[in-house]
């Protein structure tokens, strides 16, 4: 059989990743393609594949426009360069790519929801009822209007006074920044005006002057998972391995100086995930969900990702409860890196999602090992004070990367903000997360998950310390080219000169956080069976 082409759609991490996994692992039956991706995606596949022999297309993307998207889809659908398409971003599934896709007759061979359902995602609000209708188990949850600071305070501090806690959400997309704990009466104040800022533009284009719509749901402090399902046309799905995201810029809890990002760093497998674990999110949040999708005719083949939170028993550490957040329609990034890296067969649970057959494939997993990617993302620094992601942060600085060293150590270098600069034929940062890096291990026997998880995470966090991977400050080249030009003149001695170049090959724009995986250590000792 000859090898089929399956094609990720967008333009970061988990997409690179998707297509790295399927080139490299299931490389006798399939090939892995990037549509759309970042320029400077194929000069790091290029020195990371080195001698090898897997390939992966990357099929670049002009612009950003469902249009855009569809034309060059559409090429390689008719050329033979691919012959299925996983569709990422979900903005695309709002503005309705997969729909021209089916009009134009592709549609058997397209992985994502129709805009007539990407509502699950886009419209948090009417997700709620729509999956209380279904039988799902919703946390509780109320509606304001984002401009009554009255009604608003009514409903958090009740959830405060009963739940210890609200999150107040912006029900739109929002790429993963629109929702905010809140848990002191002090703090509402400073979350309203921080979301008026940020959305009101949005909220004035949507609905006027009329009511603006505003998610706040019951704060649970327990367990957060997120749970990666495919489903197929007939309603058959697979849950996918597990993944922890780190969604908040620094470690320790949320704040308004500790925001929430589009995500720090992902493990895999969750700590939490038993087989029961998994049965109770099937039975429980995906079947229901999937059954409602059938009776209102918007069901196709497509990836279900909820966000919950579960309860466990304190002895035995097993599921007892779960409540539903948000249903999303895509894979999340990050922690669609860590799932992929734990996954054999991919391609073929892609394939089989879209012929109808997810009933007879299941996972295949490699499940003695876990995984870890940690984001590279823009920190403070730059001509105008920047404060770093995700706030403000520099962009198109000079990147530097020992390859070598890095494949010694055994990580994968992810690319996802970087861009191929043609007049200096160098890599450049793109800003916000510009890389990430992955590395899975394994946990032999007798030895903890906590203890394999440490020594995975000192690993890449020394490779960061070490400089293996760089974004050269633009100050910082400055003032060693400067220094340069006057030891050459003679103007400064040689101590200075290589005072200055010892300060400019450590200097580096990038940052991390440094606890992913730590919970491993954690759930170790609560739980040592």
């Amino acid at each position: 059989m000859a090898k089929k082409t399956i094609g990720f759609v967008g333009p970061d991490g988990r997409t690179y990743m998707c297509a790295y996994t399927v080139s490299t692992v299931e490389s006798e039956k399939y090939t892995g393609a990037i549509i759309k991706g970042m320029t400077g995606m194929g000069p790091i596949m290029d020195a990371v594949r080195g001698k090898k022999k897997w390939t992966m297309k990357i099929l670049p993307v002009e612009g950003s426009s469902v249009e855009n998207y569809k034309q060059v889809i559409l090429k390689a659908f008719q050329d033979g360069d691919i012959d299925y398409a996983v569709i990422m971003p979900e903005d695309l599934l709002y503005e309705g790519l997969v729909n021209e896709l089916i009009e134009a007759g592709y549609g058997d061979q397209i992985i994502g929801l129709t805009k007539e359902a990407a509502f699950i995602e886009g419209d948090k609000v009417k997700a709620k009822i729509w999956m209380e209708r279904a039988g799902v188990p919703v946390a509780p949850f109320n509606v304001a209007d984002a401009k009554n600071l009255l009604q608003i305070k009514e409903i958090v501090i009740d959830y405060m006074r009963n739940h210890g806690g609200a999150v107040i959400k912006y029900p739109y997309s929002a790429g993963g920044k629109g929702a905010r704990p809140v848990f002191r009466v002090e703090d509402i104040l400073d979350v309203w005006n921080i979301l008026l800022k940020d959305y009101s533009k949005n909220y004035k284009l949507l609905h006027g002057d009329d009511q603006w719509p505003l998610l706040i749901e019951a704060w649970k402090s327990e367990i957060e998972i997120s749970f990666t399902s495919l489903v197929d046309k007939n309603g058959n799905f697979q849950i996918l391995p597990t993944a922890m995201d780190y969604p908040l810029r620094f470690e320790g809890p949320p704040s308004q100086t500790n925001p929430v990002t589009g995500g720090m760093a992902a493990i895999g497998m969750h700590p939490a995930e038993t087989p029961e674990l998994l049965k109770m999110v099937g039975d429980k949040v995906i079947h229901p969900f999937v059954e409602e999708m059938k009776k209102g005719g918007i069901l196709r083949p497509c990836i279900l990702y909820p966000g919950c939170r579960v309860s466990i028993d304190p002895f035995s550490g097993k599921p007892v409860d779960i409540l539903v957040y948000e249903m999303n329609v895509r894979a999340g990034e990050p922690e669609m890196q860590v799932v992929s890296r734990r996954l054999k067969n991919l391609g073929e649970l892609t394939v089989a999602a879209l012929e109808g057959r997810l009933d007879a494939v299941e996972p295949d997993v490699r499940s003695d090992q876990i995984s870890i990617c940690l984001a590279l993302v823009t920190g403070p620094g730059g001509p105008r004070g920047q404060k770093g992601y995700p706030d403000s942060y520099t962009k198109f600085e000079p990147i530097d990367i020992n390859f070598k060293s890095l494949a010694k150590r055994g990580i994968l270098m992810v690319p996802s903000n970087v861009s191929w600069d043609e007049d200096s034929q160098r890599l450049v940062s793109d800003g916000s997360r510009v890389f990430y890096l992955s590395k899975n291990a394994t946990v032999k026997p007798e030895q903890k998950r906590g203890e394999a998880a440490e020594t995975l995470r000192n690993t890449l966090l020394q490779a960061f310390d070490q400089g293996l991977v760089r974004v050269i400050p633009r100050e910082a080249e400055e003032t060693f080219e400067a220094a340069e030009i006057l030891y050459q003149q003679g103007n400064i001695p040689k101590a200075e000169f290589e005072k200055a170049e010892m300060t400019f090959k450590k200097a580096n724009r990038l940052d991390l956080r440094r606890d992913p995986g730590r919970i491993y250590e954690e759930w170790d000792q609560l739980y040592p069976e």
